[in-house]
């Protein structure tokens, strides 16, 4: 249940070519206290609640807890959460044992382009593509929690 990944800035939209899959994301946040942000989150057919706990010092891992809900407790439960629904499409890029998480965010969060990976251990070692750009690993205003209270937009 502990979750260790990496976020990337994304430096051109190449990723699209080399995506094997993409996915609509709509989500919002019940609640966004960064030691326990509850997500509610409608991905293409599916919907899930997900429980987050606040990262370790990198901001590299921290607890995770999803289950999936349907569709129409997802929606409802969307209407409760926080003021900021943050909409996306996820692309799925495969790269040697991994696969590259892109979002392509939109709405108030439009022209942010962020891809995440996650691994089995925090000094893993994985290819990095040449879309790929800094580093934002910990940053929390690249949380969607936090993008959902101050837009990419409004920075």
């Amino acid at each position: 249940m502990i979750e260790i990944e990496r976020k990337f800035l994304v430096t051109s939209e190449v990723f699209k070519d080399e995506a094997q899959k993409s996915t609509r994301i709509i989500q919002g946040f019940l609640n966004t206290d960064p030691e326990r942000t509850v997500r509610i989150r409608i991905k293409g057919e599916s919907a899930f609640i997900t429980v987050k706990g606040i990262g370790n010092a990198s901001g590299t891992s921290r607890f995770e807890w999803e289950k999936e809900i349907n569709i129409q407790e997802a929606e409802q439960l969307l209407l409760l959460c926080e003021k900021g629904v943050i909409e996306k499409i996820r692309y799925e890029i495969p790269l040697g044992n991994h696969t590259y998480e892109v979002d392509e965010f939109f709405g108030e969060n439009k022209g942010l382009i962020i891809a995440e990976i996650e691994l089995n251990d925090e000094n893993e070692i994985f290819l990095k593509p040449d879309w790929l750009g800094e580093e934002v690993t910990g940053d929390q205003r690249y949380y969607n929690s936090q993008l959902s209270k101050k837009p990419y937009t409004l920075w």
